[in-house]
């Protein structure tokens, strides 16, 4: 009976010391895939060598494949960028933003302030809106309810940082029902905007929408797929069947999703009539290895009948990635007016690699993406500048009729 015993307990420990071997050497994959590759350690404040201090000794303890996620998800918070991922989550994992979020808030004078909110979405449907300060998140501080996902590596918080936080937060997890608390004529409120199913987790019915508005003007909406090879041919009919209007406006302002760049050139494409540049690409882990710096220009090539007439391009805090790039790239281009708010600011280029032994993919920028002026993509701004998304088509049309 003992022998029995000794051995059971022998292969329990010898069990353990298996996963945590698997998960010590996925750790380490990740963390040094992410220190020879990601190409923003010289914007980010992140400590990377004290991340490595902080998180790895939990790694010893971790027992299986959900709690291992949890910590990966905690480091990727060190890099406060929503660009930085693991494409595998659990019930408990949180929204991404901004593709998870309904509402975005900005942290001015020690507050969080709701500036944007995503039109048709549960926040703005529960009676959200924007102006009103967050002060609790499922019934705690909203201060001390971001800690979790503000980093541990840097000696102090930047405006970046709390907003990365709180908008991680405010999206919420897969699994709870959020309860978000403002300050409305001076008294606390809660809303409930998950008492619906959250509109984040569902898909468009189509994938474009296309119409013709006042004045003769086109207008182009893309739902959230700008990594839809199928919407290139959608795109051209659309176009095609707007030929003849007077002007056109391009509403990027729901691509949270990002994209390929398939896709986007073939849609920038068809407004140009030679070929262009229209983002710069910075190789930083090349230059790391090498010394040697690598920047190239990315291609726009004419394509089918070209659209000339006056074109408007509407963006957001939804409009991310690859929406990002379309919108500097018609800039860069000068083939239309960039008008919205501030974008979602995702940084670069993003590979995803897998971890050998348990096979999680995770997803971070190894390429630095700038407009062809040299301004990093994440920190452009439009050219006409919207405090939010309301008047965004009228003030577009307004545009368009001084062309």
């Amino acid at each position: 009976m003992r022998k029995t015993t000794l051995l059971i307990l022998f292969l329990v420990s010898l069990l353990n010391s298996f996963g945590q071997t698997r998960f010590q050497k996925d750790f380490s994959f990740f963390w040094q895939t992410i220190h020879d590759n990601f190409a923003y350690f010289n914007n980010q404040q992140t400590n990377w060598e004290k991340v490595k201090t902080l998180y790895q000794p939990s790694v010893d303890s971790i027992q299986n494949e959900t709690d291992f996620i949890r910590l990966l998800e905690n480091v990727n918070n060190e890099l406060y960028n929503g660009h930085i991922f693991l494409n595998r989550n659990t019930a408990a994992s949180n929204r991404l933003i901004p593709l998870g979020a309904d509402l975005k808030v900005s942290y001015e004078a020690n507050k969080f302030v709701v500036t944007e909110l995503r039109e048709g979405f549960n926040a703005e449907n529960c009676g959200i809106k924007t102006g009103m300060v967050i002060v609790k998140y499922n019934n705690i501080t909203i201060d001390k309810a971001i800690r979790e996902f503000l980093p541990k590596s840097v000696p102090t918080f930047n405006k970046e940082m709390y907003e990365y936080a709180a908008n991680m937060l405010l999206a919420g997890t897969h699994n709870l029902k959020r309860e978000i608390t403002a300050i409305v004529n001076g008294k606390e409120q809660t809303f409930y905007p998950d008492n619906s199913p959250n509109k984040t987790e569902t898909n468009y019915v189509t994938v474009l929408e296309s119409k013709v508005l006042d004045n003769n003007t086109g207008y182009i909406r893309i739902n959230n797929s700008l990594g839809n090879t199928d919407l290139i041919n959608l795109f051209d009919h659309a176009l095609d069947s707007l030929n003849g209007t007077s002007a056109l406006i391009l509403d990027l302002r729901e691509t949270p999703g990002g994209g390929n760049t398939t896709v986007a050139r073939a849609m920038m494409g068809r407004f140009i009539e030679k070929e262009l540049p229209y983002q710069k690409h910075i190789y930083t882990a090349e230059e790391k290895e090498t010394g040697i710096k690598r920047t190239t220009l990315e291609i726009v090539s004419p394509r089918k009948v070209i659209y000339k007439k006056p074109l408007v391009i509407l963006v957001g805090y939804w409009t991310s990635s690859m929406g990002e790039g379309i919108a500097i790239g018609f800039d860069g281009m000068k083939r239309g007016t960039v008008l919205g708010t501030k974008m979602a600011g995702l940084l670069g280029e993003i590979y995803t690699y897998e971890m050998p032994e348990t096979k999680i993919p995770f997803s971070f920028p190894v390429v630095q993406l700038q407009h062809i002026n040299g301004q990093p993509r994440e920190d452009y701004t439009p050219t006409v500048v919207l405090k939010d998304y309301k008047n965004a088509i009228e003030t577009a049309m307004e545009v368009l009729r001084k062309k």
